[in-house]
């Protein structure tokens, strides 16, 4: 095995590089300066030997004293390079364990995450650098913990919401077999029933699934939002007098321009209103609130009905996530009309976001779409 292959060793080597070269740059210097300069302690010592001695006995003194000044600078050098090389080596290693140890982790954690093992999580280094890698890492995992548990829960709405009709189905089915329903007209509007409402569902997630994968075919263009909305709340006046409920249109009415796709905006606001319609008692009220952005416009469904709790704000755009299952078992709606109105919103640039009071104190969906590339005259 190549050993300069590993982090660990390639960290040791270079450490070792850089002492070793600062090594012979001292030796050099020292032996260069050695040879060209004369400590002046050794001159004024042959100075006065000069005097009282022959010149072979002060020839003989220089250079037993050269040699003893050189030879005890050299093994000061030799003993600092050896401490010098003995440090670097000991750092070196120190500093690759404490890099490698982490990521060791981080693979064995991979691995077992890899395996299956969503719950893993690594510890968090001192290092700031590799805090930061522990920390994306632990997010990830968490992620796909989520992603999986949502997998799992998809699969198990998917099979619930497809039961409740095909149990119905199968239960006129059977009586018109054992001769318990008649073959009316009315038996198979039931059954027609049951059948469309198999095919929502199974509309709604091919929508998702496309909405999801970006596969959704938009038509971007600039359009003004005011006649937009108004010809929204208008379809949806039957719905709003069946229940009691107001509703009010705020803010910019005048020519709001965005660039987006018409049809789409259409079918977020109506999936947001239905929501409003379906979530408020009889009496309360819900406004529509259009507001310009500096980066486009704004439009808000606001309501006074059961509002979100807070700790299920975050969930609200999940696939199939319900505030209450029971009451929107009841009130029906597949739960991925949020998820569908997001992803929508996001196709188009903008972003779709939620915020309520609490329970009881009503909520606020609220989405943004893109100005136009030319600007508009205001109506």
């Amino acid at each position: 095995m190549n050993l300069l292959r590993q982090l660990k060793w390639r960290i040791v080597a270079a450490h070792m590089v850089v002492v070793l070269v600062g090594v012979v740059l001292v030796l050099a210097m020292a032996y260069i300066s050695m040879r060209l300069i004369v400590p002046p302690s050794v001159t004024d010592s042959l100075a006065v030997l000069s005097e009282i001695h022959t010149p072979a006995d002060v020839s003989a003194a220089t250079t037993q004293l050269l040699d003893a000044f050189r030879g005890s600078v050299f093994t000061a050098v030799l003993v600092a390079a050896a401490g010098a090389v003995l440090a670097g080596l000991g750092t070196s290693l120190l500093l690759a364990r404490e890099i490698l140890r982490p990521l060791r982790e981080l693979a064995s954690s991979s691995q077992r995450i890899a395996l299956g093992h969503y719950d893993e999580r690594i510890a968090t280094p001192p290092s700031d650098e590799l805090a930061m890698v522990a920390s994306s890492f632990n997010q990830m995992a968490a992620t796909l913990a989520r992603v999986e548990e949502q997998r799992v829960a998809l699969i198990g709405n998917v099979s619930h919401e497809l039961r409740t009709p095909l149990t119905g189905l199968q239960g006129y089915l059977e009586g018109l077999q054992d001769g318990l329903f008649p073959s009316s007209e009315e038996t198979f509007g039931l059954m027609a029933a049951e059948v469309n409402r198999l095919r929502r569902l199974v509309d709604n997630l091919q929508a998702l699934s496309r909405v999801e994968a970006g596969q959704i075919d938009l038509n971007l263009q600039d359009l003004d939002l005011v006649p937009l909305v108004q010809r929204v709340a208008s379809q949806l006046q039957p719905q709003l007098h069946a229940k009691s409920l107001d509703l009010v249109l705020a803010g910019a009415m005048h020519s709001l321009w965005v660039h987006a796709d018409g049809d789409r905006v259409a079918q977020v606001l109506i999936n947001l209103l239905g929501n409003a319609i379906r979530y408020t008692p009889a009496g309360g009220k819900i406004t529509i609130c259009l507001a310009a952005t500096p980066q486009g416009a704004e439009v808000g469904v606001c309501d006074t009905g059961e509002g979100i709790p807070a700790e299920a704000l975050p969930y609200v755009f999940e696939r199939f996530y319900r505030v209450d299952p029971s009451r929107a078992r009841k009130s029906g709606g597949s739960g991925i009309g949020l998820t569908i109105a997001r992803h929508l919103v996001w196709s188009m640039g903008g972003e779709l976001t939620a915020t309520s009071d609490g329970p009881g104190r009503g909520s606020t969906f609220a989405f943004t779409l893109p100005a136009p590339f030319q600007p508009h005259p205001a109506g």
